[in-house]
């Protein structure tokens, strides 16, 4: 059994910043693609950013500039820096990873940003 577990989200003002972090843990033999995803109330769900296992990372258009992922191999953990955030950014944030060849989601964590 997988597990995806988010943290750091929360409540701040417009220009500031926050850090997700989510950790995956059980039987792990392989992660792939881990990345971030929301969803805003009354759409849909769309990617922010995802980073593949040697690094390589892509992002929405929308958070180019403010938002930088990463990851630590050795904690199966990946993070999503928010830096400059805008009332546009509030949604629940979703992590997703590619562990064992499978697509696994965590329970989704709230963002949420004050103007």
């Amino acid at each position: 059994q997988v597990q995806l577990v988010e943290s750091g989200g929360g409540l701040v003002q417009a220009g500031g910043s926050l850090r997700l972090s989510c950790a995956a843990s059980g039987s792990i033999f392989s992660i792939n693609n881990m990345g971030w995803y929301r969803q805003a109330p009354g759409k849909q769900r769309e990617l922010v950013a995802n980073i593949g296992s040697g690094g390589r990372t892509k992002y929405a258009d929308s958070v180019k500039g403010r938002f930088t992922i990463s990851r630590d191999n050795a904690k199966n953990t990946v993070y999503l820096q928010m830096n400059s955030l805008k009332p546009e950014d509030t949604a629940v944030y979703y992590c997703n990873a590619a562990i064992n060849l499978r697509d696994a989601w965590g329970q989704g964590i709230q963002v949420t940003v004050s103007s």
